[in-house]
C-alpha cells in the first residue's frame, strides 16, 4: 500500500508565502541584472541596424546567462521578506509560543533551497556549457557587425575604412549630399591618397550589402602620379587632375550581419572552458597538465644538457673533464679564477663577450618557452574556475537562505523597504568578494579552490551565526542593545522619571519604607566596606561582588517602585536623583576557567582591570550617592507620615 505523503498546515503555508515572493524577487533581480548588463553592452548595439530578431535572441542568452548571478540574490531577498513579514505581523511569536522553534519552522523553506540548489547546479553543469557558447559567439558577432552609415554635417566622418568624408550640408527627405570631400587613403603610400571635392553626391548600398556606391557630381578628382622613386627626394610631385559631371565609385562595405559558427568558441583552446561540463573541464585540465609537465622535463633537460653547459656537447666523449682528471693524478686545485686572470686581456674580453651572448640567448629562448608555459597555466586556471562555479553557486544559495532566514525573523520588517537595503549591501559584499577571488585565482596569485570559495568561506561563518542568534532570540540588531552599550561605554547616564499617577492602586507604605531605605544604607556600608578598593584578584575570582552589587540594585528598584506610587511631589523629585546602577566590565564570569587564565596571563589580565576602574569609580560614587539619598529620602518621608497621621 502506497503511503501518502502529508503536508502539514503550517509548511504548507510557509511554502506558499515564500514561493510567490521568491518567483517575484527572481523576475525583480533579473531584470536587474539585465538592465546592467545592456548599460554595459549598449555601445555595442546601439547604431548597427540590428534585426528585432536578433536583439531578442541576444537579451534572451543574456537573460539566461545571468541567471547564476540573480538566483542568490533573489533568495536572500525572498527569505528576508518572508522571516520578516512574519516577525512584524507576530506570526513567528504565535509559531514559538505554541513550541515550534525556529529551526523547525524553516525546515520546508531548506528543503525548497535544497532542490532549487540541486537544480541550480544541473543548470551549470549542463545548460551553461551551451547558453556561454551561443551567447558569446552572438556576443562577437553584434561586435563585428559594421555601423549604419550615418554621415554628419560639417566634420570629417571616418567610419568607413580607409576613406575620409566631409559633408557641408544633407538633405534628410532626399538624402541628397553636398559640399562634398573624400579622401580616400585605402592606399598603403601618402603619394597614392586621391582627393575627390563635388558639389553633391548620392550613397547607397549594393543590393548584396557588400559595397557602397557613391554617385557624385560636378566635381574634380586629384591624385599623384605613381614613380618609382621616393617622394622625399623630389622637389615637386606632379598630380593628375580629373574633371567630371557624374562619377560613380563603387567603396567595399560590409553591412550584413554574420554570425559566427559556436565552433569557432569550442574550438579556441583560450576561451572553450565556457562551454564544458564537469567532466570535460577534468579532462582538458588533466590533459593540459600532463602536457606543461612534458613541457618543463623538457625545459629542465635542455636547461641543464645544452643551455649552460653547451660547450662541452662539442668535445668527443673521451675529452671530456680531461683536464680535471689530469689535475686529480697530479693533486693539483683547479681555480676557474685563476685560470681566467692568467689569460691576456684580448682574451678575456672574448670569453666574457661569448659568455654574455650564451646567456642572452638563453635567457631570450627560456623567456620565450616560459611565456607558452604562462598562458597554458592561465588557460588551466580559467578551467578550474570554470569547474567551481559549479558548485560555488548551489552553495550561494544555500548561505544566502541561512542569512536571509534568521535575518528577517531577527529584524522584524516586511515589505520591500528594509528587506531590499540589507540585500543588496549584503550582494555587494558577496559580489565584491567574488570577484576578488575570481582575479586573484585567474592571474595564480591563490590556489584556484581559494579564490573560488572565499566569498563562501565569508559569508557562511555570518549566515551560521545568524541562524544560531535568531535561534536563542537575540536582541543583536535591535537599537536599544547598542545604544544602552554606547551609554555605558561613554558613562552617559540615564535620567529617571516618576510622574504623579492618575490612578494608584497600592498606596506607598510609609511605615515600611523608612525601614526599606535603612536596609538599603546597611548593605550599600557593608559592600563599601568590604569592595572600597576591588584587589586584582577578587576582580577575577570573588563571584560574590557582582551578586551583592545585584542584590544592592534589586532592592533599590524594589523601593523605588514603592515610591513612584506617592502622590508627593517632593518624594517623586527625591526618587529622581537615585542614579541607575551599572554592572562592573569583565569580559568573562568570575572564577570560570578563562577568568583564571585571564588572572595568571598578566598582560591581558592587567588590561581589562585597568579598564574596569573607570566603571569601579563611577559605582563607588553611585553608592555614596545612594546613601545619601536614602538618608535625605527617609527625612521627607517621616515628615510626609506625619502630616498624613495629621490629617
Amino acid at each position: 500500500m502506497i503511503k501518502k505523503i502529508h503536508i502539514k498546515r503550517l509548511d504548507s503555508y510557509l511554502l506558499q508565502t515564500f514561493l510567490p515572493l521568491f518567483l517575484m524577487t527572481f523576475a525583480i533581480c533579473l531584470f536587474l541584472v539585465l538592465m546592467q548588463f545592456l548599460w554595459k553592452y549598449v555601445s555595442d548595439m546601439v547604431g548597427k541596424g540590428l534585426e528585432l530578431k536578433v536583439l531578442a535572441e541576444m537579451f534572451w542568452y543574456a537573460a539566461l546567462n545571468l541567471i547564476p548571478l540573480a538566483l542568490p540574490l533573489s533568495i536572500l531577498l525572498a527569505s528576508l521578506m518572508t522571516f520578516g513579514n512574519m516577525g512584524e505581523d507576530l506570526q513567528l511569536l504565535a509559531i514559538k509560543s505554541a513550541g515550534i522553534s525556529l529551526f523547525r519552522t524553516m525546515t520546508p523553506l531548506i528543503v525548497l533551497i535544497t532542490f532549487v540548489s540541486v537544480g541550480a547546479f544541473f543548470f551549470q553543469n549542463n545548460a551553461m556549457p551551451t547558453i556561454q557558447t551561443k551567447f558569446y559567439s552572438l556576443l562577437i558577432s553584434i561586435r563585428q557587425k559594421s555601423p549604419e552609415l550615418d554621415i554628419p554635417e560639417g566634420v570629417f566622418y571616418k567610419g568607413i575604412d580607409g576613406y575620409n568624408i566631409f559633408v557641408g550640408e544633407k538633405n534628410r527627405d532626399t538624402g541628397m549630399l553636398y559640399d562634398v570631400m573624400i579622401y580616400d587613403v585605402s592606399k598603403s603610400s601618402v603619394d597614392q591618397m586621391v582627393v575627390i571635392i563635388c558639389d553633391s553626391a548620392e550613397m547607397k548600398m549594393s543590393e548584396d550589402k557588400l559595397s557602397l556606391v557613391f554617385t557624385m557630381y560636378h566635381g574634380q578628382q586629384f591624385d599623384n602620379f605613381q614613380s618609382g622613386s621616393p617622394s622625399m627626394q623630389r622637389e615637386f610631385v606632379p598630380y593628375r587632375r580629373e574633371i567630371f559631371s557624374k562619377k560613380q565609385m563603387l567603396i567595399e562595405f560590409d553591412a550584413n550581419f554574420n554570425r559566427i559558427d559556436d565552433a569557432t568558441i569550442e574550438g579556441n583552446a583560450s576561451s572553450n572552458y565556457v562551454s564544458k561540463n564537469l567532466s570535460q573541464l577534468k579532462h582538458s585540465i588533466d590533459s593540459m597538465k600532463y602536457e606543461l609537465d612534458s613541457v618543463n622535463v623538457i625545459d629542465r633537460n635542455m636547461m641543464k644538457n645544452y643551455a649552460y653547459l653547451s660547450f662541452r656537447n662539442s668535445y668527443p666523449p673521451e675529452q671530456k673533464d680531461s683536464i680535471i682528471r689530469k689535475a686529480e693524478k697530479l693533486n693539483v686545485s683547479l681555480h676557474p679564477d685563476s685560470i681566467f686572470a692568467s689569460k691576456d686581456l684580448q682574451t678575456r674580453n672574448a670569453i666574457l663577450q661569448n659568455a654574455y651572448a650564451k646567456a642572452e640567448n638563453n635567457g631570450n629562448d627560456f623567456m620565450f618557452r616560459s611565456m607558452s608555459k604562462t598562458s597554458t597555466q592561465r588557460i588551466i586556471n580559467r578551467h578550474w574556475i570554470e569547474w567551481h562555479r559549479k558548485f560555488t553557486l548551489p552553495f550561494a544559495c544555500l548561505v544566502f537562505f541561512f542569512i536571509g532566514a534568521p535575518l528577517g525573523s531577527i529584524v522584524r520588517k516586511g515589505g520591500l523597504g528594509m528587506p531590499i537595503v540589507i540585500s543588496v549591501i549584503l550582494f555587494i559584499i558577496y559580489y565584491i568578494l567574488d570577484n576578488v577571488g575570481y582575479k586573484m585565482a585567474r592571474d595564480g596569485v591563490w590556489a584556484h579552490w581559494m579564490g573560488m570559495w572565499f566569498s563562501s568561506m565569508v559569508l557562511l561563518p555570518l549566515g551560521i551565526f545568524l541562524t544560531y542568534k535568531a535561534m536563542n532570540d537575540s536582541v543583536i540588531l535591535n537599537p536599544d542593545t547598542y545604544t544602552m552599550f554606547f551609554k555605558k561605554i561613554f558613562f552617559i547616564r540615564e535620567k529617571r522619571n516618576y510622574p504623579i499617577k492618575e490612578v494608584v492602586i497600592d498606596k506607598l507604605p510609609y511605615h515600611e519604607l523608612n525601614d526599606q531605605l535603612n536596609d538599603l544604607s546597611h548593605e550599600v556600608d557593608d559592600y563599601l566596606a568590604k569592595y572600597r578598593r576591588l584587589g586584582y584578584k577578587t576582580y577575577w575570582m570573588d563571584s560574590e561582588y557582582d551578586k551583592a552589587l545585584q542584590s544592592i540594585k534589586n532592592k533599590m528598584e524594589t523601593i523605588l517602585n514603592s515610591v513612584s506610587n506617592s502622590r508627593n511631589l517632593e518624594i517623586l523629585r527625591k526618587a529622581e536623583e537615585y542614579p541607575v546602577l551599572i554592572n562592573n566590565q569583565r569580559p568573562f564570569v568570575a572564577g570560570s576557567r578563562m577568568a583564571r587564565f585571564c588572572l595568571y596571563f598578566f598582560p591581558i589580565g592587567i588590561l581589562f582591570k585597568l579598564f574596569s576602574c573607570l566603571f569601579e569609580r563611577r559605582i563607588m560614587n553611585d553608592l555614596y550617592r545612594i546613601r545619601a539619598l536614602n538618608s535625605e529620602l527617609a527625612k521627607i518621608v517621616e515628615e510626609a507620615s506625619l502630616f498624613h497621621r495629621a490629617i
